[in-house]
């Protein structure tokens, strides 16, 4: 019988070519274990682990996954009836916990630096016919990119994230913390804080900046800088720019790679833009972007002409993401946390805006005539966003600002105070914003965003259920 790939055409010539130069890389390096992830709807790898026997058939077969991992909160949690009829999906292949595919995407393999003998692969996801999964995110952005380039350009994107590093003192495995979620582990610091970009403060931290550098590399991820951030135990990585859907991959594989690596050498990593401790930093995921002409290979975005930010695409492009920057902050921040680090005067935008270099404003525009770096820098995204719909929904807003010819209007030099839409100040609110959004709703799908909305309501509601710590103090001595 043929193979689950071969029965649906599932690969292009070149995903052929790279799916046969995995199996020789395989038997050749001696690989005892193939890791097969996807990403789920928050960006969390989930996936299956082969003995490379069964890797290389895999390569082919695909690696069967139950559909309730799409129906999962961030706690894990259910939150569908998939034993009810239809499992609580309007499609069909998702009740029961019934089975879809992993199918790996040969050009992402890697071998993994800090496991023994190990590979590893992204996949993609489809249904038991061989259909894209209607819930697959990164599918999502294969489109957006395939309709960009139908345009003639290719999406250009860097990466700049921040995330914290603490020691870790105490896993809290005992019996009594178990729970869904569990308690998070003990931590102590790595630095102080605020003595931001000092050599001092660098090299401190030597051994854990080279641990993540050697990793990083390792991996063939383009890294370009590692610094020491404002915050208490507070870090930042930059990294060269790639093209269509490399960037999230990217992101994807570095997310794993720091947390894994980091917890085998006795730290906590954490991607969570505002963890609880004291004199904390937000973390933020600023990510930039451009166009490039298929044919020349040339910036889209470089102005011709003294005095112009950006060329005309490249302010129509703008005017997209500023039309839809409320909507699409669900997708860029999308977690309860996420929303406290959007603060006046604080690097972190408050409003739908663009500057020219200036890190107030959600859009940060950079570069010139003659600039072949010319790009637009988003600033609200926090790093723990699904990539793949971060990224989409840059590419689908900007796309309608192509379209439209949209004017972004002039600069907000001064970001905070400039009259401009408010950003979500709220995980509810940057839902309504999105249902609101038509456009963006048919872009990304109207299946996916009530999809994606109603695991995002169950989080809202669990959070809703808690008794705060605040809530403690403020009234129980009080009334």
């Amino acid at each position: 019988m043929a193979s689950f790939v071969d029965r649906f055409g599932l690969f292009t010539a070149e995903q052929e070519l790279r799916a046969r130069e995995v199996a020789e890389r395989i038997a050749a390096d001696q690989l005892e274990l193939v890791r097969f992830a996807f990403a789920d709807q928050h960006g969390v790898l989930r996936g299956k682990t082969l003995v490379a026997s069964e890797a290389i058939s895999a390569l082919r077969s695909g690696v069967n996954m139950t559909s309730t991992l799409l129906a999962k909160d961030t706690a894990h949690k259910t939150v569908f009836p998939v034993f009810s009829a239809g499992g609580g999906f309007d499609f069909a292949g998702m009740q029961g916990g019934a089975d879809f595919t992993m199918v790996a995407d040969p050009a992402t393999f890697r071998v993994l630096p800090w496991a023994r003998k190990t590979g590893w692969l992204l996949c993609d996801t489809y249904m038991a016919d061989g259909t894209p999964s209607p819930l697959g995110t990164r599918q999502i952005l294969q489109r957006a990119v395939r309709e960009m380039q139908e345009l003639g350009y290719d999406f250009i994107a860097g990466l700049e994230v921040e995330f914290h590093v603490f020691r870790s003192e105490e896993k809290n495995l005992a019996l009594a913390h178990s729970g869904q979620p569990g308690l998070p582990p003990g931590v102590s610091l790595l630095s102080h804080g605020y003595q931001y970009l000092t050599e001092q403060r660098y090299d401190g931290l030597d051994d854990t900046m080279e641990l993540l550098r050697s990793t990083l590399v390792a991996l063939g991820l383009p890294l370009r800088s590692l610094e020491v951030e404002m915050g208490p135990s507070q870090l930042e990585l930059t990294f060269g720019p790639t093209a269509g859907v490399m960037p999230a991959d990217l992101m994807m594989l570095l997310r794993s790679a720091v947390k894994q690596v980091c917890a085998r050498n006795g730290l906590h990593a954490t991607f969570m833009c505002r963890p609880r401790i004291p004199n904390v930093c937000s973390s933020g995921w600023h990510l930039h972007q451009s166009l490039q002409a298929r044919g020349s290979g040339s910036n889209a975005f470089m102005p011709g002409q003294e005095g112009q930010a950006l060329s005309p695409l490249g302010m129509h492009y703008l005017g997209g993401l500023l039309e839809h920057g409320a909507a699409s902050t669900l997708l860029a921040s999308p977690t309860i946390n996420g929303y406290r680090r959007f603060r006046a005067h604080s690097l972190a935008p408050d409003r739908a805006a663009w500057g020219r270099d200036n890190r107030g404003a959600m859009l940060r525009v950079l570069g010139g005539p003659g600039d072949k770096g010319s790009r637009i820098e988003n600033r609200v995204g926090e790093p723990t966003a699904n990539p793949y719909l971060y990224l989409a929904s840059q590419l689908f807003s900007g796309m309608d600002g192509m379209r439209r010819q949209l004017d972004p209007g002039a600069s907000a030099d001064v970001p905070y105070e400039t009259p401009a839409e408010r950003l979500p100040r709220s995980l509810p609110d940057a839902m309504a914003r999105l249902k609101a959004d038509a456009y963006l709703c048919e872009r990304l799908g109207e299946r996916f965003v009530n999809y994606y909305c109603h695991i995002k309501q169950a989080e809202i509601d669990r959070f809703n259920l808690e008794v705060s710590e605040w809530e403690h103090r403020e009234y129980f001595d009080l009334f």
